[in-house]
């Protein structure tokens, strides 16, 4: 057998095989109320493990399981996109604004301090790991808010719409920071202060620009394509339209120098405001939970077993700072606008971090270690199987002591 067409064979049994098992791994989890991001990192850091023992993957293998792990960040960001209640956010915006700016300001100040003062990382990978920690993963928390009926009470609307904001700060801030690193990185002293003011409004101009031409599609194009093609067709091939739609604002996003992941996340706030195209999210899913898992199979592939041991250690002083960040950021200001229990469940309900923490982390790995370094980057995977297991829990307590009505 020639040896292209036995790593076509090898490739295809490993890629079933993960979707086989990324299933199990998801119907298990959510049996145990975890979430299956926790399953899914695991994973791909048994085959880290596995393939150092036993050498089955080959550079190609490694190659399509990244070409997967990218697709799975477009369909994730997309989705979250998708989900978004822009209106509703806009409507609530008074409310929710002035707890997240705190969050956003006070989340990315103390995950930068403790990344640069505590734990003596450089000035770059420090506001890697601030910008990190701006982000949450309200998820985790909300389907404990959805077992208790608690998602429509006042404190639950406003999780959603904080969490809503701080997705769309998040994914900016990564755009701008990413932007602006190679400039910090050369540390060219000359007209350094000049420079990055113009790669700022560079940066803002192009942003504006794409965001006008989303606007415009979204109120103009948007309704009478899908709508043509749910004319045609049943909605699988008007989804697979939009999902194609999606991919190319993806690509334009890459092309302005942002990243594919970010035009994902506008594509899918494009869709978002239509109806329609909402409705179709159920024919997404499939998608969605095919490529997903992969994302979070590479971030487990990227975790080397050789400086777990001190990324575990990193990733503990992370954990208490990512938790600590949300309950100044988001539990004090709603403690001083309601009461002590709603500032409480608020702030350990925005302390897990997962995909869009994971997806800042992982662009700065692939810069290199002057960004971020294996060991910070396994530190960040800590934080996220922490938070995503001791928020959930604690906000189950919350809830049993104090109902939302």
């Amino acid at each position: 057998m020639p040896d292209n067409e036995q790593q076509l064979i090898i490739l295809i049994l490993l890629t079933g095989t993960l979707l086989i098992i990324s299933v199990a791994v998801k119907l298990l989890f959510e049996r145990i109320s975890l979430p299956p991001v926790i399953g899914f990192l695991l994973l791909g850091f048994a085959l880290r493990v596995s393939d150092a023992a036993w050498h089955f993957m080959t550079p190609i293998e490694k190659e399509v399981l990244d070409f997967l792990a990218q697709i799975g960040i477009i369909t994730l960001l997309f989705k979250v996109g998708l989900e978004s209640n822009f209106k509703g956010l806009i409507r609530q915006l008074k409310t929710a604004s002035f707890i997240w700016g705190a969050d956003v300001l006070l989340s990315g100040f103390i995950g930068f301090a403790t990344a640069f003062y505590i734990l003596d990382l450089n000035m770059i990978p420090s506001l890697v790991v601030g910008t990190a920690l701006t982000a949450t993963s309200v998820g985790v928390s909300v389907t404990v808010w959805q077992e208790y009926k608690a998602t429509s009470s006042e404190n639950g609307e406003l999780l959603l719409d904080v969490a809503e904001l701080d997705d769309i700060s998040a994914v900016v801030l990564m755009a701008l920071l990413f932007s602006l690193l190679p400039l910090l990185h050369t540390g060219q002293a000359e007209n350094f202060l000049s420079r990055i003011l113009s790669i700022g409004l560079l940066f803002t101009v192009k942003l504006t620009g794409f965001a006008l031409l989303c606007y415009l599609f979204a109120s103009f194009a948007e309704h009478p394509v899908v709508h043509f093609f749910r004319r045609l067709d049943p909605p699988p091939i008007a989804i697979l339209t939009v999902v194609g739609i999606g991919l190319v604002i993806a690509g334009l996003a890459g092309l302005l120098g942002f990243s594919a992941a970010i035009g994902a996340f506008f594509a899918g706030l494009v869709f978002s405001r239509d109806p329609e195209a909402v409705k179709m999210e159920t024919s997404f899913l499939p998608l969605y939970q095919f490529f997903t898992p992969f994302f979070f199979f590479g971030i487990g592939l990227d975790i080397s077993p050789d400086i777990l041991s001190g990324a575990f250690a990193l990733g503990v002083v992370l954990f208490l700072a990512a938790v600590l960040s949300k309950m100044l950021a988001n539990g004090l200001p709603v403690w001083l606008m309601r009461d002590l229990p709603s500032g409480l469940l608020i702030g350990f309900s925005m302390a897990p971090r997962a995909e869009i923490s994971m997806i800042i982390m992982q662009r700065g790995l692939e810069l290199g270690d002057w960004a971020v370094s294996t060991q910070i980057f396994g530190a960040m995977a800590v934080v996220t199987i922490l938070t995503c297991i001791l928020s959930p829990f604690a906000v189950k307590k919350m809830l049993q002591k104090w109902p939302q009505i």
